[in-house]
């Protein structure tokens, strides 16, 4: 039986909710470099709120291929993101971003990871830790780059 983590952390960005929101939903194909991954992005926009994103990724193992559906809610300045193909297919990632003062901002991301496999509760623990330091350090490298682009 499949395994479900759920784990969540904040970054915050030194720029307004409105151009936090903006850059993190213009889905570009160099969005991987700037979390130091070695793939390719397809973007594929199918409606105003709805985008179908495909990541290539090479891996230490192997190369990964994610497809992920975007469903973007701009007036609560918020977005999810479900994988709909690859290996942890079902899992969601809500993310939402909220003024934290003039001209600052903090996204909140909440993750609900579904993992193929059965894992016994101290292995999934240390995973959710594992997971939840590589989502959090790849937020830190865009909130960089977002502000070398914006400020």
């Amino acid at each position: 039986m499949p395994t479900s983590i759920k784990y969540s952390f904040t970054q915050d960005f030194r720029v307004s909710t409105d151009r936090a929101y903006q850059w993190c939903t213009s889905y570009d194909p160099i969005d991987l470099e700037l979390m130091h991954e070695t793939g390719k992005r397809k973007i594929k926009r199918l409606s105003e709120d709805a985008i179908i994103l495909s990541d290539t990724v090479k891996t230490d193992r192997s190369t990964v291929t994610k497809t992920k559906l975007v469903r973007l809610n701009p007036s609560e300045k918020s977005w999810t993101n479900t994988h709909i193909s690859g290996p942890i297919k079902y899992s969601q990632f809500l993310y939402k971003i909220t003024p934290t003062g003039k001209d600052r901002s903090r996204l909140t991301f909440v993750g609900l990871q579904l993992e193929p496999r059965d894992m016994p509760k101290k292995e999934a623990a240390d995973f959710t830790r594992k997971i939840r330091a590589e989502d959090s350090g790849a937020w830190k490298l865009l909130a960089k780059a977002m502000e070398k682009e914006l400020l």
